[in-house]
């Protein structure tokens, strides 16, 4: 039995803020979710989100794409931890008979604070189990809008961003090959990113604090090759 597996990324943490590594390190369960500590225990302000996008085929099940796209607005926090996971897996598929496995996963998150202790993790995997011609593919993008006082995305870039997520519902639904998938799900990435660097461009500014930033963190991994 063969089984080929590339390798998963290493944590990408956004090195401007003071990170805090091992935080929440065992918080995590591969559901989409954003809690702040504060409104359960009244205490220090912090907070977590974790995305997971996975999808499964094989010979009885021959196509699945998913994404997500979230957006977590956490406001002034002490400490946060935030994960961005997409895992695809194509299995004992031939030449003449193919599979298709799709997993992407866009987070958006927003933070403001002058001295929050961070941990960001970003990764992607994706695996062919024995499956000759499949096309698997899995992308994970991590955007951190990280700015001295709170940002809400006002409307205006809520609808861009909306308009962003149909578009990408509509590739991962596609039938493009991979390599060409993998371009234009980087140009909407380059988008979002526009889309927020907009907004930090309206942000409330102090003379004497850090300059709000735009951090993404991309990680793709696919078969065939990249």
């Amino acid at each position: 039995m063969s089984s080929h597996r590339k390798a998963r990324s290493s944590n990408h943490p956004l090195a401007r803020r003071a990170l805090g590594m091992g935080l929440f390190a065992a918080g995590f369960a591969g559901v989409a979710t954003a809690v702040p500590a504060q409104a359960a225990t009244g205490a220090s302000h912090a907070a977590f989100a974790a995305d997971h996008v996975f999808s499964h085929v094989d010979r009885a099940h021959h196509t699945q794409a998913r994404d997500s796209f979230t957006i977590r607005q956490f406001g002034a926090v002490n400490a946060a931890g935030v994960r961005n996971q997409a895992n695809a897996v194509s299995a004992g598929c031939s030449a003449d008979d193919h599979c298709r496995s799709v997993a992407l996963s866009f987070q958006i998150v927003t933070i403001a604070g002058e001295h929050t202790h961070l941990n960001a993790v970003n990764l992607s995997d994706a695996a062919n189990k024995e499956c000759t011609g499949c096309q698997t593919l899995a992308g994970a993008y991590q955007f951190v809008v990280s700015t001295p006082a709170p940002l809400t995305l006002d409307a205006a870039a809520r609808e861009r961003l909306a308009d962003i997520h149909r578009r990408l519902d509509a590739l991962t639904r596609s039938s493009l090959p991979a390599a060409e998938l993998r371009t234009r799900v980087d140009g909407l990435a380059g988008e979002v990113s526009q889309v927020l660097r907009d907004a930090v461009a309206h942000a409330p500014k102090a003379a004497d604090a850090a300059q709000p930033t735009v951090t993404l963190h991309r990680h793709l991994d696919g078969w065939p090759g990249h």
